[in-house]
């Protein structure tokens, strides 16, 4: 028989400061299994679909003499049905007992929603015999008062699971003095759509297209016929010299501002050549930057 632990507070007990407790919650497809592997990747004791209700006892567990939790984050959302109208009440309760703590609140449009239910073919958990958009209504009116509650509302309409975990990094999850600025560099074509959640953006259509060239169309910019053919003039030279005097002066200033992540695009017509061959560039220059770790993602090179 297991004993029962210690009530925090107990005699001859001092309680641990929890350092970070949050609290996940929003409607169901909006991005929570993603946030929650981003504080799991980051070191957090996280528990995915707990009831309200046992949020305090969790607590009081993490606070306990021994225990080794510091950070901690759980999931609590709409899944607990009727139970799920307690959160408020919870929430005083932490207050109350000067838990610091916050609340984070994914959400997305309904359309958003409907497509993410349709390309999964799940069922959503709030109308197991009804429709999704039936599902998502429900979902709203239960949970709309604790998003007016939330420190933090995250709408991921649009973005990718990579995205939404770079975004969630750099709003919510501390920084060490010692962490690296997270760089991608990101190619895309513009007729696929525009970059999302780019924090600098980069349009270089004006360069040569070498998807007009029949030998090089069938090609990208990581082949270096492709790079000679957007070279021919002069300007992507040029261009290069522009941008890494701007990225070398950039680029520190945010290491020294704490940022974690920078999404830097470059966009051409197709996001076949001249972006890529220009964020690949990009890329090997950085790489070997102390402060940074340097990524490179080709959205529309397969399209």
């Amino acid at each position: 028989m297991n004993a029962e632990p210690p009530a925090a507070g107990a005699p001859g007990l001092e309680p641990v400061p929890l350092e970070d407790f949050v609290i996940i919650t929003g409607v169901s497809g909006a991005g929570r299994s993603t946030a929650m592997e981003a504080f799991e990747d980051a070191g957090y004791f996280c528990v995915d679909n707990l009831p309200p209700e046992m949020i305090a006892g969790l607590v009081d567990v993490f606070l306990h003499e021994g225990s080794k939790v510091r950070r901690a984050a759980v999931v609590s959302d709409a899944r607990g049905g009727e139970y799920f109208d307690q959160m408020s009440r919870v929430l005083d309760e932490l207050a109350a007992a000067n838990i610091n703590y916050r609340v984070l609140f994914l959400d997305a449009s309904d359309q958003e929603l409907l497509t993410r239910y349709q390309e999964t073919r799940r069922r959503h958990p709030l109308s197991p015999a009804g429709s999704v958009p039936q599902g998502v209504a429900a979902e709203r009116e239960l949970v709309n008062p604790i998003k007016a509650r939330a420190d933090l509302v995250v709408d991921s309409t649009g973005l990718t699971a990579a995205e939404l975990r770079a975004k969630l990094i750099e709003d919510l999850l501390p920084r060490s003095s010692d962490a690296k600025l997270a760089v991608t560099f990101e190619s895309f074509g513009f007729k696929h759509g525009p970059a999302r959640d780019a924090d600098l953006l980069f349009d270089v259509r004006f360069l040569p297209n070498p998807h007009y060239i029949p030998e090089l169309k069938h090609l990208s910019g990581l082949d270096q016929a492709v790079i000679d053919y957007i070279g021919r003039d002069g300007r992507l030279e040029q261009l290069n010299q522009h941008l890494l005097a701007l990225l070398d002066y950039l680029l520190p200033q945010y290491v020294a501002e704490g940022k974690s992540h920078l999404t830097i695009a470059i966009g051409c017509t197709g996001g076949h050549h001249r972006s890529v061959a220009i964020a690949e560039g990009l890329s090997r220059r950085y790489a070997d930057g102390d402060d940074l770790s340097v990524d490179v993602v080709h959205r529309d090179i397969e399209l």
